[in-house]
């Protein structure tokens, strides 16, 4: 069993209907050296983050701690929008957080697919930053719902599952927020 502590990253400069790979906020920034604070007891755990700016953003602080570099890992980047306009984009993703997996596209799917691999491929206990909807992949798949969205972890909150074959299993969800994903 593989034990996984899934952060979602801090809150950024720009939502997703802003900015393609925004920064993180000064909000932001402080709460990952808050999240590294409280992850730092456990480690040091080897760091998986997006390649997106916000989550590299949110994991440097824990890099520094426990003096490790992240690896960083495409499949568990931010849910794929294939919009180039930025407003339409958002719009697209509201329609997209209402929906059940099963009634999405197949690039969408492949995406899940792809988020759920590169998780249970984890072969140890680790701290992997990322996106809002890549969490909610996993806790879906944990919970067998397959909601697009089955909570809403805030900024920088600590969702742990554990991996067991493949399987993946909650632990405990992280803090829930009203968080502004849009």
């Amino acid at each position: 069993m593989v034990r996984l502590y899934l952060v979602r990253h801090g809150r950024a400069a720009a939502s997703f209907a802003e900015a393609f790979d925004p920064a993180l906020a000064p909000e932001g920034r402080a709460q990952a050296e808050a999240v590294a604070e409280r992850l730092g007891p456990l480690g040091p755990l080897p760091i998986v983050t997006s390649p997106l700016r916000r989550t590299r953003e949110t994991a440097a602080p824990l890099e520094r701690r426990w003096e490790r570099a992240a690896r960083v890992e495409p499949a568990v980047a931010e849910i794929p929008s294939c919009e180039p306009d930025l407003p339409r984009r958002g719009e697209w993703l509201r329609g997209i957080v209402t929906a059940r997996w099963p009634a999405l596209d197949a690039d969408l799917s492949a995406w899940r697919g792809a988020v759920l691999a590169a998780l249970a491929a984890i072969a140890e206990p680790s701290v992997v930053v990322t996106h809002f909807v890549a969490i909610n992949v996993a806790v879906g798949a944990a919970l067998d719902d397959d909601r697009v969205i089955v909570f809403s972890p805030d900024h920088c909150s600590v969702t742990v599952l554990d991996v067991a074959g493949g399987a993946l299993r909650l632990v405990a969800r992280g803090a829930e927020g009203a968080t502004r994903v849009l």
